[in-house]
Formats: structure tokens, C-alpha cells, sequence
């Protein structure tokens, strides 16, 4: 059964609460890591992130050493591992203990996992009380390096599968702390189904997928126009074929009313049958609206087809608290209260 991050999320709190493990897999690029991170930040744990397709059986035992008082050989954890012995991290109230590529371990290594996911012990000592431990990884139809997980451990962890999804992305990616370039947003509304394009047997360098997206916005913020000189950037960020594709739409934002033609004369603005002129009006509105022009702009926004609307206003709503609760913008959410449901 896939669910969304959202949805993922919300489980894996519920996982831990319970005092268990969860298991999270998904496709490379989803962002699993970042929403595990994002947890950690919200309850102020420090994230300590142990990739174990890189790791030794060693590095999960603990070192090997003699007590000479004692006359035997104990195993001393390694400093990667808050124990019960040590101290809380400054400004943070545990730690969260992210084992990633779990099924990508070796054997070995999987199998020295066993006890530190289930009986919270990393050599002979115990795991910190304020510690929570997740794993992540990828799927094995994927092609990913992946060797299936015993069924030893199968059974110690609380299996999440996650998929992408264009919606929870975009509630994302509106969100103006997370900087995603309005272009980026647009076409992949006009084009949701290349939000994660993975095929294993592809042939190209790169592939689309959340993670290669935000690189791309990342790239192109800033940018005002995309010359033809940038296309090898971009496919050499999200695959050939996207970054055609991406490029092709950018470049309509060259022909659109410019901002002041907007707010000057909104009701006689032309507007294009073309859907992906649409999806690109909806976004340059959302990316130039603020408390000062909403008024007019909402004389443009309403002659757009209501779908169009819709998707126009829900980019508005992440921009500011102030523009979300203006007197406008909520008649027009009281208004169109059942298509945003």
C-alpha cells in the first residue's frame, strides 16, 4: 500500500509514539530524508544519519577491547551512537537515529542491525532513552542497489511505502521558505505526471523526481530568461526530455502581460486559450501578488476558467498570512469554498 509524504509522516509519528521502528521505502529522489529531518526539527531532535550500505558490521558491534582489570573483552561503541551514559545535545531534546540504505547493507552489517533496532543496544550498551531510530530505503523494482531484507528483520521494523504526489508537493513547494521557483511549480501543474518519471532500464544520466526538480529550481532562480545556452544545464539535472519540455514552457513567461499591464487593466488583459499559457498566467499572478494589487489582480484571476482559479489562489494563500486573511481573498475562499475541498 503507497501513501503520500504527508500521509507518511503522520504515520511514522504514530510509529513512534508506539516505541517502534518504522521502515520508510519509496523510489530514489522522493525526499524521504527530508521529511524524516523535518520531524526531527519538529520535536528539536538531533539527527544523526548512518548510511549502512557504507558501514561495517564493526561500526554497529562496537570496537573490540580488552578489560584488564577484569580480564575480558568487551566492545566499545563507537561516539556515533548516543548511549545511556551520555549527555543530551545542547538545545535538543534527543536524537533521532535515521539508519538509511538499510536494504542496501550487506548481510552482515543487516545483521548486526538486528539489536540495535530491536533491543536498542549498540555493542554492550544500551541505546539512550531519548533516542527514536527510523530506516529508509529504496525499492528493489527500482534497480536500485538494494538486497532484500531478511525476514529477521522484516519483522522488526513498520513498513511505509511512499510515492510521489503532485498535490502534497505543490503545498510544499508553495511555501515561501522553501524557495521553489514559480516556473518550476507551473509546469509541473501543467505537467504532473513528470513530478517522477523513474524508469530502471532508462538510458539517460538523470531522471525527474522531486530531488532533481529542486535542484532545477535551484539553478533557474534568478534567472530571468532561460537562453539556449542553459538547456544542457538543465538536463543534465532532470533528463534530456524534461528539460526540453521545461524550457519550451519557461519561455512562454516572455510573452506574458507584464506586471503593470496586469494591475493597470485587468479586465482587458487577453488571455490565451492555450492551457499552458493559462498555467503560466496563474503562476506569474501568484508569484507578483501582495496586499497592495490583490485587488485588481482578483479582476484578472476571476475571468481565468474556475479550475484555473483554483490553482491560481492556492499558490496565493502560502504567500503571507496578511495576504491569505485579506478581505478579498477570503470572499473569494467563502465563495469557492467547494471546489477547494
Amino acid at each position: 500500500m503507497q501513501i503520500t509524504i504527508p500521509e507518511a509522516r503522520a504515520l511514522t509519528i504514530d510509529t513512534f509514539k508506539a516505541g517502534l521502528v518504522p521502515m520508510i521505502a519509496g523510489s530514489p529522489g522522493l525526499g524521504k530524508s527530508d521529511y524524516l529531518k523535518s520531524i526531527a526539527d519538529e520535536f528539536d531532535l538531533k539527527v544523526i544519519d548512518v548510511r549502512l550500505s557504507q558501514a561495517d558490521s564493526v561500526d554497529l558491534n562496537g570496537f573490540p577491547t580488552i578489560d584488564k582489570d577484569a580480564g575480558v573483552s568487551r566492545y566499545i561503541p563507537f561516539d556515533t551512537f548516543p548511549t545511556e551514559k551520555m549527555p543530551l545535545p545542547e538545545g535538543k531534546k534527543g536524537w533521532l537515529l535515521l539508519l538509511d540504505e538499510i536494504n542496501s547493507a550487506p548481510n552482515l552489517v543487516q545483521a548486526a542491525a538486528y539489536k540495535l533496532i530491536l533491543d536498542r543496544e549498540v555493542g554492550q550498551e544500551k541505546l539512550h532513552e531519548k533516542v527514536i531510530t527510523v530506516a529508509a530505503g529504496n525499492l528493489s523494482t527500482d534497480k536500485a542497489i538494494v538486497n532484500k531484507l531478511s525476514t529477521a528483520m522484516q519483522s522488526r521494523l513498520v513498513h511505509l511505502q511512499v510515492k510521489a504526489d503532485l498535490p502534497s508537493w505543490a503545498n510544499w513547494a508553495r511555501k515561501p521558505e522553501n524557495d521553489i521557483d514559480y516556473r518550476v511549480l507551473a509546469f509541473l501543474q501543467f505537467k504532473p505526471d513528470l513530478l517522477h518519471k523513474f524508469d530502471p532500464d532508462h538510458n539517460d544520466v538523470t531522471f525527474p523526481c522531486p530531488r532533481t526538480w529542486h535542484f532545477l529550481s535551484r539553478l533557474v532562480k534568478g534567472m530571468k530568461e532561460l537562453t539556449n545556452d542553459k538547456l544542457p544545464l538543465l538536463a543534465g539535472t532532470v533528463g534530456e526530455g524534461p528539460a526540453i519540455e521545461f524550457k519550451v514552457f519557461a519561455d512562454i513567461f516572455e510573452t506574458l502581460p507584464t506586471k503593470k499591464q496586469l494591475i493597470d487593466m485587468p479586465e482587458h488583459v487577453q488571455i490565451s486559450d492555450d492551457p499552458s499559457v493559462k498555467f503560466a498566467l496563474t503562476a506569474l499572478v501568484a508569484n507578483i501578488a501582495d496586499t497592495d494589487n490583490i485587488d485588481p489582480l482578483l479582476k484578472f484571476i476571476e475571468r481565468l476558467p474556475l479550475e484555473f482559479q483554483v490553482i491560481c489562489m492556492q499558490n496565493i494563500f502560502q504567500k503571507s498570512m496578511e495576504l491569505l486573511q485579506h478581505p478579498l481573498v477570503v470572499k473569494w475562499k467563502i465563495a469557492h469554498a467547494s471546489e477547494l475541498i
